[in-house]
């Protein structure tokens, strides 16, 4: 249970009296330490902050940014190569396609270059790295990347080519031989520019770089032209929204609202979202996750090209691509969440511990990091996940909480780490999975180091003011926006309501994974509530009386102003007791029975499976008083759901087990249908219906569609329960394949194991309360 915190007594100074605020921004400002009208009006107002020159810091091997932008400013003259060497989350793609851009405007001639996650993952690959010198690059500039990559540098060292390192992860024990770096680790704690995510640290680097062509006015609008890439990254890699970098993110969002970048555009268009009233939760909840998903299953260069071009047709092509690939994501998204949450639900224990460390062979390695978010804003609990490949290896992602340096956290269990990197929020690392137990312990001692006492207690929830619903307006939303953008270091404020009604809830979005939360006062005062992600999740009774948190924004629909309220959290104060009969029917146990010739004729027979010999499957299932399960369904999901249908008096279970398939002969028998469905159907078919042939899980047959797809096989869209097959060739993605196989053994896996359970169980009524 979280415990929730009511607002404590905060007096507003009567220093910021003359700012003429709402009391609710004054006493926040002055909550988070903004208490004279300099700090205050330079949160409020970052057009008033002038920008701070990053200082050149050199030692006795590397120089920094002075030596940086006079290579850059030398290649440019001598016309070499310049290669712009990145990272495939949205922090890199932002990062690279800033620095491309600046200097392509200033005459350079460059070429970039971001690795593949599923081919070499993070960081500068000799192997990688050898082609591109071979093809005349003598500079090589990295950006959010590069700060441990002494063997690579090293290399290009031997070549003759020079290295820039820009980046912002955690310095390594030594700094590798580059000519130059520019990293904010370096810099002072207090520093304004300390807190710089990668596009940042580009970004200064960028203001740096002088095209002598070009007047100071001149330099300087180029460069303002590049803050809405700035914002992108710095808000996609939660960096700490203070000192510039606040006000880097705060100026960069004014400037994507207004942005000429097709390719943002475009998937603003497709999103439907409206750039006019973009917020920090645009860029977080649209344009990151798309870009993202080509890093995570795919190749993450052409995401650069999209934010470069300016071609039209192209920019449509790439984004179509991003919107695809980032369906697929949600998919295994929800499918790695659902086991994560299952896993914690079956050893409670690991809640217990200070971090949440979870693993399996069967999770993509593409997701595990954004399921760790989902379970940290969940749980309040720092996590990691691991995915464990073939050879042993587990690789994982972590995420934090505030106030924990999770890298730091990390570094101390170095010595039984094969790799790891990071910042403060997250990070990533492997380690051999029989070294999982020891590293739990060992980083959970880490984290209570940092944290203290703070570790073991519950999580809290920190209120800022309660308001009624009848507050909560478009006033409110405007007021609230000025404390904006929020995100680490500045986080929304949390409103709460005392004893509403909770009245409904409903489901919305294309695939239904939102909910609308309808709530009322006793004075009638109604309010409707998002509930990102929230289908599946927890509520109360409709009629109980509730507490209810959630945060306020402004947004636009159809050119209209209007207000948002996004769910939290809930706590009842009265439940509504409702009354539940649960159905009674008796339960036969014939699995040790061959044949159904002594069952009534009336009764309803469900088998399933490409070798079943009679019965209906789940499609033709209908009422009636005898039901037999022939064979065994793939879940409890699909069980409930045909109890539900038949409603049934008497249940006769055969559980008989369907003929088991490896991933590779469900995926054959899956193309088998697939051919049949185009070449006699015309390509129409259904979700369900091939589940039912196949006798298999829904979530097999969407990720095995995918997996198609992937190869190139066939095109396939599915629109909830509707599926359209067409032979047109598709662009094969091998790190998409690969990331849907291990979800697909994942599924075929849970569906064995649980049709074993079922079939070795002494008592089958014990099967009807799974």
């Amino acid at each position: 249970m979280t415990r929730w915190i009511d607002p404590p007594p905060i007096d507003i100074p009567a220093s910021l009296e003359e700012l003429n605020l709402p009391p609710l921004l004054a006493r926040t400002l002055a909550g988070r330490g903004l208490t004279d009208v300099s700090s205050a009006r330079a949160f409020l107002h970052p057009d008033e902050i002038p920008p701070t020159p990053y200082p050149n810091i050199e030692s006795a091997s590397q120089g920094g940014i002075s030596e940086a932008v006079n290579r850059v400013n030398l290649a440019t003259r001598r016309n070499e190569t310049i290669c712009v060497w990145g990272d495939f989350d949205v922090d890199g793609q932002t990062s690279t396609a800033l620095l491309v851009q600046k200097l392509r405007s200033i005459g350079a001639k460059v070429v970039y270059y971001v690795p593949i996650r599923g081919k070499e993952s993070h960081g500068v690959h000799v192997e990688s790295l050898k082609p591109i010198i071979d093809n005349g690059a003598t500079l090589i500039v990295t950006c959010d990347t590069g700060i441990t990559a002494h063997e690579a540098i090293d290399y290009a060292n031997s070549r003759g080519v020079d290295v820039i390192v820009t980046d912002h992860h955690d310095l390594g024990e030594t700094l590798p031989n580059a000519q130059a770096i520019i990293n904010p680790k370096m810099l002072p704690k207090d520093h304004p520019l300390a807190n710089l995510a990668g596009v940042g640290v580009a970004y200064k680097f960028a203001e740096a770089i002088f095209d002598t062509r070009t007047s100071n006015i001149e330099h300087r609008i180029s460069n303002i032209e590049l803050l809405d890439l700035v914002a992108l990254g710095l808000i996609a890699d939660v960096a700490l929204l203070k000192g510039e970098t606040r006000s880097l993110a705060q100026k960069g969002i004014q400037k994507l609202r207004e942005t000429k970048r097709l390719g943002l555009r475009v998937i603003a268009d497709l999103a439907g979202a409206s750039m006019d009233t973009l917020t920090e939760e645009t860029i977080g909840f649209t344009f990151a996750p798309r870009l993202n998903a080509l890093g995570r299953l795919g190749d993450a260069n052409p995401a650069v090209e999209l934010l470069l071009t300016n071609d039209p047709p192209r920019a449509r092509v790439l984004a179509a691509q991003i919107e695809g690939l980032n369906a697929r994501r949600r998919m295994l998204t929800s499918q790695v969440y659902e086991a994560a949450e299952a896993k914690l639900r079956a050893e409670p224990a690991l809640l217990e511990e200070p971090v949440i460390v979870l693993s399996h062979p069967n999770w993509p390695g593409g997701v595990v990091g954004i399921v760790a978010n989902k379970l940290v804003d969940r749980y309040h609990k720092p996590a990691i996940l691991f995915s464990e490949s073939d050879d042993g290896i587990l690789r994982g992602s972590a995420r934090s909480v505030e106030g924990l340096h999770i890298t730091e956290a990390i570094a101390t269990q170095k010595e039984i780490l094969r790799g790891f990197g990071g910042h403060p929020m997250a990070a990533g690392m492997s380690l051999e999975a029989a070294r999982l137990a020891e590293f739990r312990r060992g980083l959970g001692k880490a984290v209570e180091g940092q944290l203290g006492a703070k570790v073991r207690e519950e999580a809290t929830l920190q209120i800022d003011a309660w308001v009624g619903l009848e507050e909560v307006t478009l006033e409110l939303a405007d007021q609230l926006e000025m404390l904006a953008p929020f995100g680490a270091g500045n986080p929304e404020l949390t409103l709460a309501a005392r004893a509403v009604t909770f009245k409904s809830a409903s489901a919305i979005g294309k695939t239904k994974e939102h909910l609308r939360l309808n709530v009322e006062d006793e004075n009638g005062a109604a309010q409707s509530l998002l509930w990102w992600g929230g289908a599946g999740g927890e509520l109360p009774e409709a009629g109980s009386k509730v507490d209810v948190a959630f945060t306020v924004r402004g947004s636009s629909y159809r050119g209209q102003r209007q207000v948002t309220t996004q769910f939290q959290e809930f706590r009842l104060v009265e439940e509504k007791v409702i009354e539940i009969r649960s159905s009674k029917f008796d339960i036969r146990d014939m699995r040790l029975q061959s044949s159904t010739l002594n069952l009534q004729p009336s009764t309803l027979i469900w088998a399933e499976g490409p070798d079943r010999a009679a019965g209906v499957t789940r499609l033709e299932l209908k009422p009636a008083d005898e039901l037999t399960i022939y064979t065994t369904p793939p879940s409890p999901a699909e069980l409930r759901k045909a109890l539900e249908i038949v409603q049934p008096k008497i249940v006769y279970v055969f559980a008989k087990r369907p003929l088991e398939q490896r991933p590779d002969e469900f995926l054959t028998y899956l193309a088998g249908l697939c051919k049949y469905v185009v070449n006699q159907r015309g390509g129409k078919t259904t979700v369900s219906e091939l589940a039912a042939a196949s006798a298999a899980r829904e979530s097999a047959i969407r990720v095995g569609l995918e997996w198609l797809a992937a190869g190139g096989q066939l095109s396939v869209e599915v629109d909830e329960d509707d599926v359209t097959l067409t032979k047109e060739a598709q662009e094969k993605n091998p790190y998409l394949q690969a990331e849907l196989f291990v979800a697909l053994r994942g599924i075929l896996n849970e569906t064995v194991a649980y049709r074993k359970f079922l079939s070795t169980l002494e008592d089958v009524k014990t099967m009807f309360n799974s």
